[in-house]
């Protein structure tokens, strides 16, 4: 499981999400970016968060280190913002936080190379999750001394808020016309050959072991937590071996 750490001082609302997530330090003396269970679609975003970031994790992609933050209500008392206020004070309890990745960067196309290889790994692996949030208006990528870091993946399986029509929604094909990388000319093909096979269900089990029960308890239609763990494993299992044939939009599509 994800290490657990609890929140000792809010520091400061990180506007440029929509979410509004946090800066705040915690009792192992790290500060983290935390994200709220109150906020926008609440549990369902902090799950997609530690799916696809612990599976980008095991892929040998860079994402944040992830850790379960307790919060404690109280230490929204005295924030003079109101909606901040409140959304501290409707996220007790376990909340996820993000290792703050001091010194870097928002990447810019413009400003910054990326390799065909590593652009087509994160293109293939952003078509697996069906990530609709690595766009070039708002490429939710960091560059921290020279290397690539991903984050924000709460807007990625986006199957797991209609779970009747999952399998269906699962099956569509992903629209790369925006994406950050297009035009580093991705080599998705690679990346299909190197990560598809290492997609398995043993993997999957293991990174959906990751999340807390206590964001997959009542969920309609599941009867236990690990009942919806296998649940989000399906989808990505099916899709790995097929997704780079569902990427459209690229130059040359793949």
């Amino acid at each position: 499981m994800l290490t657990e750490v609890t929140a000792t001082r809010y520091i400061t609302p990180l506007r440029e999400g929509g979410s509004l997530p946090g800066l705040i330090e915690a009792d192992d003396l790290g500060t983290y970016v935390l994200k709220f269970t109150g906020a926008g679609q609440g549990r369902k975003t902090l799950v997609a968060e530690v799916v696809c970031g612990e599976l980008a994790r095991r892929l040998g992609l860079r994402v944040p280190r992830l850790v379960t933050v307790d919060l404690d209500p109280v230490l929204g008392l005295g924030e003079p913002d109101q909606e901040v206020q409140e959304l501290l004070k409707s996220s007790g309890g376990t909340n996820l936080g993000m290792d703050f990745l001091s010194g870097a960067l928002g990447f810019d196309p413009l400003a910054f190379e990326v390799s065909p290889e590593e652009a087509g790994r994160v293109v293939w692996f952003d078509a697996l999750v069906n990530n609709v949030d690595r766009s070039w208006r708002n490429p939710n990528l960091l560059r921290l001394r020279g290397e690539l870091w991903l984050i924000d993946h709460g807007a990625t399986m986006i199957w797991h808020h209609n779970w009747p029509g999952a399998e269906s929604s699962a099956a569509r094909p992903y629209d790369a016309s925006d994406h950050a990388l297009k035009s580093f000319a991705p080599d998705v093909a690679a990346a299909a050959a190197e990560l598809a096979p290492r997609i398995t269900e043993d993997l999957l089990a293991e990174v959906t072991a990751e999340i807390p029960d206590v964001w997959l308890t009542g969920e309609p239609g599941f009867g236990t937590p690990d009942e919806l763990r296998r649940a989000y494993a399906r989808p990505l299992l099916a899709r790995a071996a097929t997704a780079h044939q569902r990427i459209h939009g690229l130059e040359g599509d793949q």
